[in-house]
Protein backbone atom coordinates (compact mmCIF):
# COMPACT_ATOMS: atom_id res chain seq x y z
CA UNK A 1 0.00 0.00 0.00
CA UNK A 2 0.93 3.66 -0.37
CA UNK A 3 -0.31 6.22 2.13
CA UNK A 4 -0.81 9.68 0.61
CA UNK A 5 -1.35 13.06 2.28
CA UNK A 6 -2.79 16.28 0.86
CA UNK A 7 -2.71 19.61 2.74
CA UNK A 8 -1.86 22.24 0.11
CA UNK A 9 -4.73 24.55 1.02
CA UNK A 10 -7.93 24.04 3.01
CA UNK A 11 -8.67 20.32 2.63
CA UNK A 12 -7.12 17.76 4.99
CA UNK A 13 -7.00 14.42 3.21
CA UNK A 14 -5.35 11.01 3.53
CA UNK A 15 -5.72 7.96 1.28
CA UNK A 16 -4.48 4.38 1.11
CA UNK A 17 -3.93 2.99 -2.40
CA UNK A 18 -3.05 -0.61 -3.23
CA UNK A 19 -0.04 -0.86 -5.52
CA UNK A 20 -0.96 -4.06 -7.35
CA UNK A 21 -4.58 -3.20 -8.18
CA UNK A 22 -4.42 0.63 -8.12
CA UNK A 23 -7.57 0.57 -5.99
CA UNK A 24 -8.25 3.21 -3.36
CA UNK A 25 -8.86 1.20 -0.20
CA UNK A 26 -9.32 4.17 2.09
CA UNK A 27 -9.93 7.84 1.44
CA UNK A 28 -11.07 10.59 3.74
CA UNK A 29 -11.19 14.35 3.41
CA UNK A 30 -12.12 16.92 6.02
CA UNK A 31 -13.11 20.25 4.49
CA UNK A 32 -12.55 23.61 6.16
CA UNK A 33 -15.15 25.49 4.11
CA UNK A 34 -17.36 26.32 7.09
CA UNK A 35 -14.48 27.80 9.09
CA UNK A 36 -13.27 30.01 6.24
CA UNK A 37 -16.68 31.00 4.86
CA UNK A 38 -17.12 34.02 7.12
CA UNK A 39 -13.85 35.47 5.77
CA UNK A 40 -14.78 34.99 2.11
CA UNK A 41 -11.61 33.00 1.45
CA UNK A 42 -8.89 30.87 3.00
CA UNK A 43 -6.98 32.28 5.99
CA UNK A 44 -3.59 30.46 5.85
CA UNK A 45 -2.82 30.46 9.58
CA UNK A 46 -6.30 29.18 10.43
CA UNK A 47 -6.01 26.51 7.75
CA UNK A 48 -2.68 25.37 9.20
CA UNK A 49 -4.13 24.99 12.71
CA UNK A 50 -7.11 23.06 11.37
CA UNK A 51 -4.78 20.69 9.47
CA UNK A 52 -2.86 20.09 12.70
CA UNK A 53 -6.09 18.79 14.25
CA UNK A 54 -7.66 16.98 11.27
CA UNK A 55 -4.68 15.11 9.81
CA UNK A 56 -3.84 13.14 12.99
CA UNK A 57 -7.55 12.37 13.39
CA UNK A 58 -7.67 10.84 9.90
CA UNK A 59 -4.31 9.11 10.25
CA UNK A 60 -5.52 7.24 13.34
CA UNK A 61 -8.06 5.43 11.13
CA UNK A 62 -5.31 4.15 8.80
CA UNK A 63 -3.23 2.35 11.47
CA UNK A 64 -4.46 -1.12 10.39
CA UNK A 65 -2.65 -0.54 7.07
CA UNK A 66 0.73 0.46 8.56
CA UNK A 67 2.28 -3.04 8.31
CA UNK A 68 1.56 -3.13 4.55
CA UNK A 69 2.86 0.34 3.64
CA UNK A 70 5.63 0.48 1.04
CA UNK A 71 5.86 4.27 0.75
CA UNK A 72 4.42 7.58 1.95
CA UNK A 73 3.49 10.28 -0.59
CA UNK A 74 2.82 13.93 0.23
CA UNK A 75 2.08 17.16 -1.63
CA UNK A 76 5.09 19.47 -1.30
CA UNK A 77 4.29 22.04 -4.02
CA UNK A 78 2.66 24.35 -4.90
CA UNK A 79 0.39 25.62 -2.16
CA UNK A 80 0.32 27.59 1.06
CA UNK A 81 3.63 27.14 2.85
CA UNK A 82 2.10 26.90 6.34
CA UNK A 83 -0.39 24.23 5.28
CA UNK A 84 2.05 22.21 3.18
CA UNK A 85 4.26 22.05 6.27
CA UNK A 86 1.60 20.17 8.24
CA UNK A 87 1.36 17.35 5.70
CA UNK A 88 5.11 17.19 5.13
CA UNK A 89 5.86 16.98 8.86
CA UNK A 90 3.52 14.00 9.14
CA UNK A 91 4.92 12.31 6.02
CA UNK A 92 8.54 12.72 7.15
CA UNK A 93 7.74 11.26 10.56
CA UNK A 94 5.91 8.25 9.10
CA UNK A 95 8.58 7.51 6.50
CA UNK A 96 11.34 7.72 9.10
CA UNK A 97 9.58 5.61 11.74
CA UNK A 98 8.40 2.93 9.31
CA UNK A 99 11.67 3.05 7.32
CA UNK A 100 9.89 3.34 3.97
CA UNK A 101 10.49 5.67 0.98
CA UNK A 102 9.04 9.18 0.79
CA UNK A 103 7.51 10.43 -2.48
CA UNK A 104 7.10 14.21 -2.95
CA UNK A 105 4.19 15.07 -5.25
CA UNK A 106 3.62 18.20 -7.33
CA UNK A 107 0.02 19.18 -6.62
CA UNK A 108 -0.77 19.94 -10.28
CA UNK A 109 0.51 16.52 -11.34
CA UNK A 110 -1.82 15.10 -8.73
CA UNK A 111 -4.77 16.83 -10.41
CA UNK A 112 -3.73 15.35 -13.76
CA UNK A 113 -3.57 11.89 -12.19
CA UNK A 114 -7.09 12.31 -10.79
CA UNK A 115 -8.13 11.16 -14.26
CA UNK A 116 -6.52 7.76 -13.65
CA UNK A 117 -7.71 6.82 -10.16
CA UNK A 118 -8.24 3.04 -10.32
CA UNK A 119 -7.32 3.16 -14.04
CA UNK A 120 -4.22 2.85 -16.21
CA UNK A 121 -2.52 6.04 -17.30
CA UNK A 122 -3.22 7.26 -20.83
CA UNK A 123 -0.73 9.58 -22.53
CA UNK A 124 -0.31 11.83 -24.46
CA UNK A 125 -2.95 14.26 -23.25
CA UNK A 126 -3.81 17.91 -23.47
CA UNK A 127 -5.05 19.05 -20.07
CA UNK A 128 -6.91 22.18 -18.98
CA UNK A 129 -6.29 22.64 -15.25
CA UNK A 130 -8.74 25.07 -13.65
CA UNK A 131 -8.48 25.35 -9.89
CA UNK A 132 -8.37 27.82 -7.05
CA UNK A 133 -4.76 28.69 -7.75
CA UNK A 134 -4.12 27.85 -11.40
CA UNK A 135 -5.48 28.15 -14.91
CA UNK A 136 -3.23 26.30 -17.33
CA UNK A 137 -3.20 24.19 -20.46
CA UNK A 138 -0.59 21.45 -20.19
CA UNK A 139 0.76 19.02 -22.77
CA UNK A 140 1.32 15.73 -20.97
CA UNK A 141 3.56 13.45 -23.00
CA UNK A 142 4.64 11.08 -20.23
CA UNK A 143 5.18 10.75 -16.49
CA UNK A 144 8.48 12.61 -16.87
CA UNK A 145 7.50 15.26 -19.38
CA UNK A 146 4.67 17.73 -18.84
CA UNK A 147 4.89 21.17 -20.44
CA UNK A 148 2.75 24.22 -19.70
CA UNK A 149 1.46 25.68 -23.00
CA UNK A 150 -0.67 28.48 -21.53
CA UNK A 151 -1.08 29.89 -18.06
CA UNK A 152 -2.83 32.68 -16.20
CA UNK A 153 -1.37 36.18 -16.14
CA UNK A 154 -3.24 37.02 -12.92
CA UNK A 155 -6.29 35.51 -11.20
CA UNK A 156 -7.12 31.85 -11.72
CA UNK A 157 -10.61 30.64 -12.61
CA UNK A 158 -11.27 29.36 -9.10
CA UNK A 159 -9.94 32.53 -7.49
CA UNK A 160 -12.06 34.76 -9.71
CA UNK A 161 -15.21 32.77 -8.84
CA UNK A 162 -14.41 33.13 -5.14
CA UNK A 163 -13.74 36.87 -5.34
CA UNK A 164 -16.82 37.63 -7.42
CA UNK A 165 -18.97 35.59 -5.05
CA UNK A 166 -17.54 37.60 -2.15
CA UNK A 167 -18.42 40.88 -3.94
CA UNK A 168 -22.01 39.69 -4.22
CA UNK A 169 -22.11 38.57 -0.59
CA UNK A 170 -22.60 34.92 -1.50
CA UNK A 171 -19.98 33.33 0.76
CA UNK A 172 -17.21 30.76 0.19
CA UNK A 173 -16.38 28.72 -1.83
CA UNK A 174 -17.68 30.83 -4.68
CA UNK A 175 -17.62 28.32 -7.54
CA UNK A 176 -20.56 26.11 -6.54
CA UNK A 177 -22.56 29.12 -5.28
CA UNK A 178 -22.22 31.04 -8.54
CA UNK A 179 -22.93 27.93 -10.62
CA UNK A 180 -26.18 27.26 -8.74
CA UNK A 181 -27.33 30.89 -8.88
CA UNK A 182 -26.52 31.10 -12.57
CA UNK A 183 -29.10 28.39 -13.28
CA UNK A 184 -31.78 30.93 -12.38
CA UNK A 185 -30.15 33.87 -14.16
CA UNK A 186 -30.13 35.60 -17.53
CA UNK A 187 -26.59 35.30 -18.90
CA UNK A 188 -27.24 38.06 -21.44
CA UNK A 189 -28.39 40.73 -18.99
CA UNK A 190 -24.92 42.14 -18.27
CA UNK A 191 -22.50 42.68 -21.16
CA UNK A 192 -19.28 41.71 -19.42
CA UNK A 193 -15.96 41.85 -21.33
CA UNK A 194 -14.29 38.68 -22.59
CA UNK A 195 -10.63 38.91 -21.46
CA UNK A 196 -7.90 39.11 -24.13
CA UNK A 197 -10.60 38.79 -26.77
CA UNK A 198 -8.60 40.51 -29.50
CA UNK A 199 -5.16 39.49 -28.26
CA UNK A 200 -3.06 36.87 -30.09
CA UNK A 201 -1.65 35.76 -26.73
CA UNK A 202 -2.40 32.18 -25.72
CA UNK A 203 -2.82 33.00 -22.05
CA UNK A 204 -5.53 33.57 -19.47
CA UNK A 205 -6.44 36.75 -17.58
CA UNK A 206 -9.44 37.28 -15.35
CA UNK A 207 -8.54 40.39 -13.34
CA UNK A 208 -10.28 42.73 -15.82
CA UNK A 209 -13.44 40.62 -15.84
CA UNK A 210 -13.40 40.53 -12.04
CA UNK A 211 -13.17 44.32 -11.99
CA UNK A 212 -16.09 44.57 -14.43
CA UNK A 213 -18.17 42.51 -11.99
CA UNK A 214 -17.17 44.88 -9.18
CA UNK A 215 -18.38 47.87 -11.20
CA UNK A 216 -21.75 46.22 -11.82
CA UNK A 217 -22.13 45.43 -8.12
CA UNK A 218 -21.35 49.05 -7.23
CA UNK A 219 -23.80 50.33 -9.87
CA UNK A 220 -26.53 48.17 -8.34
CA UNK A 221 -25.86 49.67 -4.90
CA UNK A 222 -23.62 46.96 -3.46
CA UNK A 223 -24.31 43.38 -2.40
CA UNK A 224 -26.81 44.41 0.28
CA UNK A 225 -28.98 46.26 -2.25
CA UNK A 226 -28.88 43.60 -4.99
CA UNK A 227 -31.93 41.40 -5.41
CA UNK A 228 -31.57 37.64 -5.72
CA UNK A 229 -32.38 37.99 -9.41
CA UNK A 230 -29.63 40.62 -9.81
CA UNK A 231 -27.16 38.18 -8.28
CA UNK A 232 -28.42 35.30 -10.40
CA UNK A 233 -28.17 37.34 -13.62
CA UNK A 234 -24.69 38.63 -12.74
CA UNK A 235 -23.55 35.11 -11.85
CA UNK A 236 -24.80 33.79 -15.18
CA UNK A 237 -23.25 36.68 -17.13
CA UNK A 238 -19.91 36.24 -15.34
CA UNK A 239 -19.90 32.49 -15.93
CA UNK A 240 -20.66 33.04 -19.61
CA UNK A 241 -17.72 35.45 -19.99
CA UNK A 242 -15.37 32.98 -18.27
CA UNK A 243 -16.57 30.23 -20.60
CA UNK A 244 -16.02 32.32 -23.72
CA UNK A 245 -12.54 33.31 -22.56
CA UNK A 246 -11.50 29.72 -21.84
CA UNK A 247 -12.93 28.43 -25.11
CA UNK A 248 -11.31 31.14 -27.24
CA UNK A 249 -7.84 30.39 -25.89
CA UNK A 250 -8.40 26.64 -25.95
CA UNK A 251 -9.31 26.84 -29.65
CA UNK A 252 -5.93 28.43 -30.37
CA UNK A 253 -4.20 25.53 -28.63
CA UNK A 254 -6.38 22.94 -30.37
CA UNK A 255 -5.46 24.44 -33.75
CA UNK A 256 -1.77 23.84 -33.01
CA UNK A 257 -1.82 20.56 -31.09
CA UNK A 258 -2.63 17.26 -32.85
CA UNK A 259 -3.17 15.31 -29.61
CA UNK A 260 -6.69 13.88 -29.74
CA UNK A 261 -7.31 13.32 -26.03
CA UNK A 262 -8.24 16.38 -23.96
CA UNK A 263 -9.00 16.52 -20.26
CA UNK A 264 -10.29 19.05 -17.72
CA UNK A 265 -9.09 18.73 -14.12
CA UNK A 266 -9.04 20.79 -10.91
CA UNK A 267 -11.74 22.01 -8.56
CA UNK A 268 -13.43 24.28 -11.11
CA UNK A 269 -13.69 21.36 -13.56
CA UNK A 270 -16.69 20.20 -11.51
CA UNK A 271 -18.64 23.11 -13.03
CA UNK A 272 -21.19 21.40 -15.30
CA UNK A 273 -21.74 24.54 -17.39
CA UNK A 274 -18.04 24.57 -18.34
CA UNK A 275 -17.97 20.80 -18.85
CA UNK A 276 -20.87 21.00 -21.31
CA UNK A 277 -19.14 23.81 -23.21
CA UNK A 278 -16.00 21.72 -23.59
CA UNK A 279 -17.96 18.69 -24.69
CA UNK A 280 -19.22 20.73 -27.64
CA UNK A 281 -15.76 22.17 -28.35
CA UNK A 282 -14.17 18.72 -28.39
CA UNK A 283 -16.81 17.50 -30.84
CA UNK A 284 -16.02 20.46 -33.08
CA UNK A 285 -12.29 19.64 -33.09
CA UNK A 286 -12.76 15.84 -33.10
CA UNK A 287 -11.13 15.36 -29.72
CA UNK A 288 -12.14 13.00 -26.92
CA UNK A 289 -12.97 14.70 -23.63
CA UNK A 290 -11.88 13.16 -20.32
CA UNK A 291 -12.96 14.36 -16.86
CA UNK A 292 -12.28 13.09 -13.36
CA UNK A 293 -15.13 11.82 -11.17
CA UNK A 294 -16.73 14.75 -9.34
CA UNK A 295 -15.49 13.59 -5.92
CA UNK A 296 -11.90 13.77 -7.16
CA UNK A 297 -12.03 17.19 -8.88
CA UNK A 298 -11.20 19.22 -5.77
CA UNK A 299 -8.03 18.68 -3.71
CA UNK A 300 -7.80 15.12 -2.37
CA UNK A 301 -5.25 12.55 -1.28
CA UNK A 302 -6.49 9.86 -3.69
CA UNK A 303 -5.06 11.77 -6.68
CA UNK A 304 -1.76 12.19 -4.79
CA UNK A 305 -1.71 8.45 -4.17
CA UNK A 306 -2.45 7.66 -7.82
CA UNK A 307 0.50 9.74 -8.98
CA UNK A 308 2.62 8.06 -6.31
CA UNK A 309 1.91 4.63 -7.83
CA UNK A 310 3.77 5.57 -11.02
CA UNK A 311 6.48 7.36 -9.03
CA UNK A 312 6.97 4.24 -6.88
CA UNK A 313 7.29 2.04 -9.97
CA UNK A 314 10.04 4.36 -11.23
CA UNK A 315 11.68 4.53 -7.76
CA UNK A 316 11.20 8.29 -7.76
CA UNK A 317 11.91 8.64 -4.03
CA UNK A 318 13.53 11.27 -1.82
CA UNK A 319 15.33 11.19 1.53
CA UNK A 320 12.84 12.39 4.19
CA UNK A 321 15.36 14.97 5.37
CA UNK A 322 15.70 16.44 1.89
CA UNK A 323 12.08 17.19 1.10
CA UNK A 324 11.38 20.88 0.66
CA UNK A 325 8.30 23.08 0.48
CA UNK A 326 7.70 25.05 -2.71
CA UNK A 327 4.93 27.57 -2.13
CA UNK A 328 2.61 28.93 -4.81
CA UNK A 329 4.53 32.21 -4.97
CA UNK A 330 7.67 30.40 -6.13
CA UNK A 331 5.97 28.79 -9.11
CA UNK A 332 6.93 30.20 -12.50
CA UNK A 333 4.76 30.34 -15.59
CA UNK A 334 5.97 28.27 -18.51
CA UNK A 335 8.09 25.93 -16.41
CA UNK A 336 8.25 22.21 -17.05
CA UNK A 337 6.39 20.46 -14.29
Amino acid sequence: MILSIESSCDDSSIAITEIATKKVLYHKKISQEAEHSCYGGVVPELASRLHAVALPEILAETKPYFDTLKAVAVTNQPGLGVTLLEGIAMAKTLASLLKIPLIPVHHLKGHIYSLFIEKETQFPLLVLLISGGHTQIIRVESFEHMEILATSMDDSVGESFDKCAKMMGLGYPGGPLIEQLALKGDEDRFDLPVPLRNSPLIAFSLSGLKNAVRLVVEKLGGASEMSEQDKADLSASFQKAVKRHLLQKSKKVFAKEPIKDFAIVGGASANKYLRNAYENLCKEFHKTLHVAPLQYCSDNAAMIGRYALDAYAKKDFIDPEEIDIVSTKKQQAGMLL
